[in-house]
């Protein structure tokens, strides 16, 4: 419990960021658009269906911190934590507080915490994706992610997305050229 009688838990929104090539138009050409996918694991309730990763706070834990130790715990990665995507209060009865916090993945395990102890999977989806994926069993969490689609910006007010849909001509999917982040695997 947080001192103000709280419950508060921590989520990461992992996204993995890909590079599209410069942008069009006068003087933008240092400006790179992005395309990028949100990481959720399977529940350790549910096996079947997928969560955005993240837990409650140890004793003297700053947010920031919890989130960034669960989604290491929870899926296995390790990256550049971005901005507080907000903080979003459920159930007044119980007054449970969870912040949402934008994760940018650097690194992935091939083996983690809880997929050897538990069996634990992860999956990059797209926004879209995961949305749909969330919405019937985790509403909460895909309101995170309607928050993020909404702002375009998984790092602290950097816009990343373009206005206009990504030209079709360029693969939406496909592994990064350089770095050690996981790719996104497809069903």
């Amino acid at each position: 419990m947080s001192p103000i009688g709280h419950e508060c838990t921590c989520v990461c929104v992992c996204v993995c960021v890909w590079s599209r090539g410069p942008c069009g138009g006068a003087g933008l050409t240092e400006l790179l658009c992005f395309l990028f996918q949100v990481l959720l694991v399977s529940s350790s309730r549910h096996p079947d269906q997928w969560i955005v990763p993240g837990g409650g706070m140890e004793p003297e834990e700053e947010p920031c911190g919890a989130a960034v130790r669960e989604v290491f715990e929870e899926a296995g990665v390790k990256g550049k934590l971005g901005r507080l995507l907000g903080v979003f209060e459920q159930n007044q009865d119980r007054k449970h507080r969870t912040y949402v916090y934008v994760l940018t993945v650097t690194e992935t395990l091939e083996a983690w915490e809880d997929s050897v102890n538990i069996g634990r999977k992860r999956e990059w989806f797209t926004v879209d994706e995961a949305i749909k994926v969330l919405q019937h069993h985790k509403p909460d969490h895909a309101e995170y992610l309607k928050r993020l689609h909404l702002s375009c910006s998984p790092t602290n007010g950097n816009s990343l997305l373009p206005s206009q849909p990504p030209n079709d001509n360029f693969p939406r999917y496909g592994p990064p050229t350089t770095g050690s982040v996981l790719g996104p695997s497809r069903r």
